[in-house]
């Protein structure tokens, strides 16, 4: 199960931008223009701080990254998306109790933003608090301002799952989807949720839709395949099969069928 959070927010501005303080000009007909709060340089360093590093980050250099989000902290401790990447660093070298620190820091700053609470929601959820993970799911959801909310419905039901919540699982997915119906993630979980629990012929339209959007992977073709074997569509499960091999002959999944399709 795959959960998706959002971690680039606003960051990848110029990484320059708003950096320059104004100064008053002699010459600009007697209006002076004021300099940049001290405040302000502060934020603006935290800024480019965290922005350096995310790009670190992103290229794999923890430690790095970490010196870069803990001087953007010093700067301004308030800086709510330094805490959310200064976590997710401390939560890739598996410092877990920090981690949350800063998950929660960012809510607390930010309460009722879309990011931080869906963020929060997916850490927690990975390290075993599904209850309360669901609390900042349905926050993030909340936020009209939000751009995102099928997101954080796809992830509150990958967590649901995890708690044997089948029902509430596929509110959320079917939620997801009425609200961005090219979420394809919430497309494949609705199919696979239907499909496990004896359901194949709903399951079917829902990987179908999956498939319609063009990016097939191997978890997606093998569904394809166990669905339309288990409505007894022959042909339809083999279509599947050929393009798992063809796609991603290296697969799991491709060699599952292989060993099962050569079996006597």
């Amino acid at each position: 199960m795959r959960f998706e959070r959002a971690l680039v927010f606003c960051l990848l501005l110029p990484l320059m931008a708003g950096c320059i303080t104004t100064r008053t000009d002699s010459n600009a007909l007697g209006k002076n223009i004021p300099q940049t709060s001290k405040d302000q340089k502060a934020v603006d360093a935290a800024r480019i701080h965290t922005e350096l590093g995310q790009r670190y980050l992103n290229s794999g250099d923890l430690q790095t990254a970490l010196d870069k989000l803990n001087t953007a902290l010093k700067f301004d401790p308030t800086y709510a998306p330094a805490h959310t990447v200064i976590a997710v660093v401390y939560e890739k070298i598996n410092n877990l109790p920090e981690a949350e620190v800063h998950y929660r820091k960012a809510v607390e700053l930010q309460p009722t933003k879309g990011d931080p609470n869906n963020n929060l929601g997916v850490f927690l959820c990975h390290t075993g608090k599904v209850a309360e993970a669901d609390q900042y799911f349905r926050k993030a959801v909340a936020d009209p301002f939000y751009q995102t909310p099928d997101v954080a419905l796809t992830n509150a039901g990958v967590c649901q799952l995890r708690a044997n919540d089948v029902t509430g699982a596929e509110a959320s997915f079917r939620d997801a989807i009425a609200r961005n119906p090219q979420n394809g993630e919430a497309l494949f979980q609705l199919a696979n949720t239907l499909y496990q629990h004896n359901d194949a012929f709903r399951a079917r339209a829902f990987i179908q839709r999956f498939d319609a959007l063009g990016n097939p992977t191997a978890s997606s073709l093998k569904l394809g395949y166990d669905i339309e074997s288990h409505l007894g569509n022959p042909d339809g499960a083999q279509t599947y099969n050929k393009r798992l091999q063809a796609q991603f002959p290296d697969s799991e999944q491709a060699h599952a069928l292989t060993s099962t399709t050569a079996s006597p």
